[in-house]
């Protein structure tokens, strides 16, 4: 089959200020080594659970907080991008975690929007942004990361996300921002189902109704689960390298159940979720799915266009991007 680097790919998954290169940690913080960077950026191949994982996010988010680095930031993240060959990137981040010099929150949403634009324009990447609340966020907070999302509408920021320690905190803070996003049609995605089990999804669809969960992969583990992902079209942000090192039920790839849901038709797509404390690419991703469970052209082409059809973005859009992927070399003879 082709090279799946040379595939075009769709990511949904995508945590901007969890995603910072050596190129970019080095233009930022000049000082930090090779030797400092793997030792303290990224996150241990297998952690005891997504506090542990998440400790390291602190280290790229200190470095984004003024205009020129956060510059620095989206720009070096479309340059990931376009090694992968992706097409379509979603990409997301927590604009109350970058106050720290003065910036106000929009302030900040505008200058990731106004640098998301000029790189789209300049690589031919189709993005958009994601503003995301934290588990352990106040409900205020929650609530202002709600409105930046409507303030923001008709720009590349299209939705709202909820991330952070699942196991840590519980939903009560954050269901009036997200009864807030559902009144004003604003798209809708949360993490559930990788720091617990299928409990938290079902919570996570109960109390916020998104209509996208991410990683989810804990789902398997609940057929009736399962049936409602499937039957409700509830897509599936799947992450297979970062859930190996987050998920102890996970033992290797052998053991993700990526295979497992994509048999049982439950939508879903392959994503990155956090290049740095993962220290990895979309290609890498593809290629171990590939090499543990036979994933071919028919299975790429096919959980591509799902992430394609669950995009928070317009038809239009979804046109251009199904054209590039009809014109490549990605397509199967499915007859």
């Amino acid at each position: 089959m082709t090279s799946v680097s040379t595939l075009p790919k769709i990511e949904l998954h995508l945590h901007l200020d969890c995603s910072l290169s050596f190129n970019a940690v080095s233009k930022l913080a000049p000082g930090v080594t090779r030797e400092e960077y793997a030792s303290d950026y990224i996150a241990p191949a297998r952690c005891t659970n997504l506090a542990e994982f998440l400790s390291r996010a602190p280290k790229g988010v200190v470095l984004m907080q003024d205009e020129p680095s956060l510059r620095i930031t989206v720009e070096d993240l479309f340059h990931q991008l376009q090694a992968d060959n992706v097409i379509y990137a979603e990409l997301r981040f927590a604009p109350l975690l970058h106050l720290e010099r003065g910036l106000s929150a929009e302030r900040v949403v505008d200058i990731v929007n106004r640098a998301t634009e000029h790189m789209s324009r300049a690589t031919g990447i189709e993005a958009r942004l994601i503003l995301c609340t934290l588990r352990h966020f106040t409900k205020q907070q929650s609530i202002a990361t709600a409105r930046l999302v409507k303030s923001y509408q008709g720009s590349r920021v299209v939705a709202l996300d909820i991330a952070g320690d699942e196991a840590g905190f519980p939903l009560t803070a954050h269901i009036e921002a997200y009864d807030f996003a559902r009144a004003n049609n604003l798209f809708r995605t949360a993490h559930a189902g990788e720091a617990c089990g299928p409990e938290s999804v079902w919570e996570t669809l109960r109390l916020l109704e998104p209509t996208r969960i991410g990683h989810g992969v804990r789902s398997i583990e609940d057929p009736e689960l399962v049936r409602h992902l499937r039957q409700h079209r509830i897509h599936l942000e799947i992450c297979p390298l970062s859930n190996i090192q987050i998920v102890p039920e996970i033992a290797d790839m052998a053991h993700h159940p990526i295979d497992l849901l994509y048999r049982q038709h439950v939508p879903l797509n392959i994503n990155t979720d956090t290049r740095m404390l993962t220290a990895t690419t979309l290609t890498r991703n593809y290629e171990e799915v590939s090499r543990v469970f036979g994933w071919g052209p028919r299975e790429f082409l096919e959980t591509n266009l799902m992430g394609l059809d669950a995009a928070f973005v317009d038809e239009t859009v979804k046109t251009i991007l199904r054209a590039k992927i009809d014109a490549s070399k990605f397509v199967p003879n499915l007859a």
